[in-house]
């Protein structure tokens, strides 16, 4: 298994090289970190970008995505993640060099750098992004080194892990700055003057400001869902001000995205993982993701997933039988991988932000039209996922009951995160935190199911190595195992 995840690393170095101008130099960041002007805005941009999308859509999403029944393991880790085997030993690569000594590290040289050089914009998109990965560590681990992160360059090389609940919320008297104020941050030096404003060099919007005000606005409507459950009142006020400020992701061409190459070593990882000879056997589309979307005649299903002739060749998870021959398999479609593994990592969308305040409505008691947003979020992810117009008409025509937001507040929910968490085709972390914080989509327990108590993970495991070389780390019998809730999780 560790060997697998190290060709995953050594194939995710390649494409960080390919795609994000080079390699060397995002070493350089991490090997120079006294000399922030060693490498320049333009280069630890998209190489943070980079990060956070391969950090979102590798092995993570082959997690996620597994034990949220989306796809099933065949072969290596996901066999283990389909019956909810986690430890120690796994996603060390994801942590180490993708996370802490990737995208983060990155952040903060840009945010540094921007700022020595009078730069909001590349400090303000810094800022918004910085805020996003860590939610995403947070987010799977709990608590996390946090406000004492990424400071080995001042001898800190043994960070306090600071609470999930001060991370998200803040807490001044030990001088933690919440994600909330990060973004918010990051926001106001978006609405400054920029000498030097990013071009090319930034691969989703292309230095289009107006949509990383947006992208940073959506990502706060997402921070306070997450919370809403353990923090109702604070969720509301911050959801009901960025409705107020009218300035989120409203278009799909507004998704926070970022796009791969189609060359031999720039191409998605889902791309990899799929098509690549190393782990092609170890993934196949699960039945019971097929049967959903079957189920209400979904049109995105062909898009979503390959088929022979019509005929979907799947697996249920945990199945223990013969497997179907490698060829044959239903497997991520273009939709995931892009025709020749250019498949954009959609980190933030228009559908999920639609569902986002959808959800909201219902929940909080915030203004809008639940049912209009609803629609709004199921149109969007067809439109996205490559469905005629005609047909998008033709499905809202035949499915009244699908798309109609009828019965009981809860049954609302139920809905609405059953829509998004197929939207999320893809973003296996996403559809894991919703079902975490909701309990939807409603997902049954899988084939010979292991791990601690036959349960569905529910965060991952610390690192035997990090618990063995920081003492601030839980120790022993306090290490929190998978079946223990992060503090959001309240469902």
């Amino acid at each position: 298994m560790k060997s697998i995840k190290n060709n995953i690393l050594k194939i995710s170095v390649i494409a960080f090289a390919l795609t994000a101008t080079s390699c060397e130099k995002f070493l350089d960041v991490n090997d120079t970190p006294n000399n922030p002007l060693e490498v320049p805005a333009a280069t630890l941009l998209p190489t943070g970008l980079a990060g956070t999308a391969f950090a979102n859509s590798n092995e993570l999403n082959r997690f996620a995505s597994t034990i949220m029944s989306v796809t099933a393991g065949a072969g290596g880790s996901p066999t283990s993640y389909d019956r909810y085997i986690i430890d120690g030993d796994d996603f060390g690569n994801q942590w180490n060099f993708e996370l802490y000594g990737g995208a983060l590290i990155n952040y903060k040289k840009l945010i540094e750098t921007a700022e020595l050089n009078n730069s909001p914009a590349y400090a303000g998109i810094g800022k918004i992004m910085k805020a996003f990965t860590f939610a995403m560590a947070t987010d799977i681990w709990g608590d996390v080194p946090y406000s004492e992160a990424l400071t080995g360059d001042i001898g800190m090389t043994r960070p306090r892990l600071d609470a999930q609940k001060d991370i998200y919320l803040g807490n001044s008297t030990a001088g933690i700055q919440s994600l909330f104020d990060l973004v918010k941050e990051g926001l106001a030096d978006l609405d400054k003057d920029s000498p030097l404003k990013p071009g090319s060099d930034d691969i989703v919007y292309g230095g289009k400001i107006e949509n990383w005000k947006r992208a940073g606005n959506s990502l706060l409507l997402r921070l306070a869902l997450q919370i809403s459950s353990v923090e109702a009142a604070a969720a509301k006020t911050v959801i009901q001000d960025v409705i107020t400020k009218n300035m989120f992701i409203n278009a799909n061409a507004a998704n926070l995205s970022v796009k791969f190459g189609s060359q031999v070593g720039s191409q998605a990882p889902i791309w990899t993982l799929t098509h690549n000879s190393l782990f092609q056997n170890e993934l196949i589309i699960s039945t019971r993701f097929v049967d959903l979307l079957k189920g209400k005649k979904d049109p995105r299903l062909p898009l979503f997933v390959t088929n022979n002739d019509g005929a979907y060749v799947t697996i249920d998870n945990g199945y223990g039988g013969t497997l179907p021959a490698v060829g044959s398999r239903s497997i991520y479609n273009s939709y995931a991988t892009g025709r020749d593994g250019e498949g954009p990592t959609r980190l933030l969308t228009y559908a999920q932000t639609s569902f986002i305040l959808a959800e909201a409505v219902v929940r909080l008691g915030v203004t809008g039209d639940a049912q209009a947003l609803y629609q709004q979020g199921i149109q969007a992810s067809m439109q996205e996922a490559g469905v005629a117009a005609a047909d998008i008409t033709k499905y809202f025509a035949e499915n009244a009951a699908e798309v109609a937001l009828t019965g009981t507040n809860e049954q609302k929910i139920e809905k609405i995160v059953t829509q998004k968490y197929i939207s999320l085709f893809s973003n296996g972390l996403e559809q894991w935190n919703d079902w975490r914080r909701t309990g939807y989509p409603v997902l049954t327990a899988h084939q010979n199911a292991g791990g601690i108590d036959g349960t569905r993970p529910v965060r991952a495991v610390y690192l035997f190595s990090e618990q063995q070389r920081n003492p601030n780390f839980p120790q022993g019998n306090t290490v929190p195992q998978s079946n223990v809730r992060v503090w959001w999780d309240a469902n």
